[in-house]
């Protein structure tokens, strides 16, 4: 009987022998650098910096975006509290980024109610030498 349950603890340890193909992006500088960015936008999202946030936008984003959907996006309702989720982001060309992104807000529905995430792209553009901008808002 030990045996057999060291057979199987055996099999259970050895490595599955799948392996992950390693992203191109993510050994690029300028993917870092627009994964950067799209954190301290979101995390400014997080913690209702208005300011940080919209320093962080592209002068193409403020312009197509109103003020109102900036607003409401980077000043919540009171009491709610906030995360987000980035997924692996997808070089669009050369200065211009995706992520995939999940918003979690706590505290604006029924409390037995599931917490159910929006789904949104976020894009990332070079703005400058080293500068990078959300250019696409959730």
């Amino acid at each position: 009987m030990t045996a057999v349950f060291l057979c199987c603890a055996a099999f259970l340890v050895q490595p599955s022998g799948a392996k992950t193909k390693p992203s191109s992006a993510a050994t690029d500088r300028d993917y870092l650098s627009a994964l950067t960015t799209a954190n301290d936008f979101l995390h400014a999202w997080q913690i209702q910096d208005r300011e940080t946030g919209v320093l962080l936008l592209s002068d193409s984003a403020k312009h197509s975006t109103s003020e109102e959907h900036i607003e409401s996006l980077l000043t919540p309702p009171v009491g709610t509290l906030q995360s987000y989720e980035i997924s692996r982001g997808k070089k669009l060309k050369p200065g211009l980024y995706s992520f995939p992104v999940a918003l979690f807000v706590i505290g604006t529905g029924k409390p037995d109610k599931p917490i159910r995430p929006r789904f949104f792209r976020i894009t990332v553009i070079r703005t400058g030498s080293g500068d990078w901008a959300i250019d696409k808002l959730p």
